[in-house]
């Protein structure tokens, strides 16, 4: 069940919150929307699931338009942060619930619903709690349990927003992880909101980057990550460093390094940013014949089998972030006040806006 997204606009009041949003979710894909608090992911997904009306254009399941059609037809399953399970049932009934209420004329009888019930708790790996209630579970077993009443009025699209953003750091990795491994068995066509972009990376096989109601880039995580369409996708997918520079006819300039930058072979002479990753940060104790400027390392955090440094630029009152590995730092041998050369490696450039 592919969901195609037509020239979106959603407007409360004067604030814009969608600007014409436009992309096709493919049948069976898990698909990311990503961004800050106040980007427009959520009202996006309450469109569509039929929770919202779109000021502006049209969704379409399978070619089918649904812009206009109610929520309890358009067969999808909705998990929410905050799980919305009902405390006074126990879980078996929490999951029962979406069968029970069906009209009469497309109901189970109480044998297939049972069944249904059952074979979801095992595929969430929670039977064993089906006379618990929720007060008595964990947040990532509520979570699963809210997952699995989504699935068992078998919706045609399953919507998440922000599933696991209620739930400490370990628990949000292992739920995650199994969040994975369900869809790959299960093949629904999925689309979840978060803000946590490891989570996107590890879990999407596709991103939709959005940021003040627009999209920003769509792509694989590998795409989003390694070519980032603008300086934002490039600031909030991880750590960056930004440097001033200047580009002309394809060529960059940070200090003395020149760098390659052929999409702007065109250019004369401009201002511009380049951006570099913590990890792709050089960092020598001599200059050892490698075009290079001087720093001074600041700080040293150890992160298990990583090392940050931060690194003051001598030139300017300014902090670069390296990422060594432990072997690596032990090589060299660095400690606070150590002057070091530092180079950067694959270096992203964008013109500036006034450019």
């Amino acid at each position: 069940m592919s969901i195609e997204i037509n020239h979106i606009s959603k407007s409360f009041g004067k604030f814009n919150a969608l600007q014409d949003i436009n992309f096709t979710v493919p049948s069976g894909e898990l698909v990311a929307l990503l961004g800050p608090s106040g980007c427009g992911k959520t009202t996006l997904l309450r469109i569509i699931a039929g929770l919202e009306s779109p000021g502006e254009g049209r969704i379409a399941f399978h070619g089918d338009d649904t812009t206009d059609l109610d929520v309890r037809k358009r067969q999808v399953g909705f998990v929410f942060q905050h799980y919305a399970l009902f405390r006074h049932m126990t879980v078996f009934e929490n999951v029962a619930f979406g069968l029970r209420v069906r009209p009469k004329t497309t109901r189970p009888n109480e044998a297939e619903i049972r069944r249904r019930v059952h074979e979801l708790l095992n595929l969430v790996q929670l039977d064993w709690l089906a006379d618990r209630y929720p007060p008595q579970l964990s947040g990532g077993q509520r979570q699963r349990i809210a997952l699995a009443r989504a699935l068992a009025v078998e919706p045609k699209v399953l919507l998440l927003d922000e599933p696991f953003g209620a739930l400490d750091a370990k628990v949000r990795k292992d739920l995650r992880r199994w969040l994975r491994r369900l869809h790959d068995e299960l093949h629904i066509t999925s689309v979840f909101v978060t803000h946590d972009q490891e989570e996107a990376l590890e879990v999407a096989d596709t991103i939709v980057v959005m940021n003040h109601g627009k999209v920003e880039q769509i792509g694989s995580p590998q795409q989003v990550y390694d070519q980032p369409a603008s300086p934002f996708v490039y600031q909030f997918l991880g750590n960056v460093n930004q440097f001033e520079s200047r580009v002309t006819k394809g060529r960059a300039k940070i200090e003395d390094i020149h760098i390659d930058s052929t999409e702007h072979h065109a250019v004369e002479d401009a201002d511009a940013l380049a951006y570099v990753r913590p990890h792709d940060i050089e960092v020598f104790t001599e200059p050892n014949g490698h075009a290079s400027f001087p720093a001074t390392v600041s700080y040293i955090h150890s992160l298990g089998p990583l090392v940050r440094l931060e690194l003051q630029r001598n030139a300017e009152n300014t902090i670069i972030e390296a990422e060594l590995t432990r072997e690596r730092f032990l090589q060299l041998q660095l400690k606070e006040g150590s002057q070091v050369h530092v180079r950067p490696r694959h270096v992203r450039v964008f013109l500036k806006p006034s450019a």
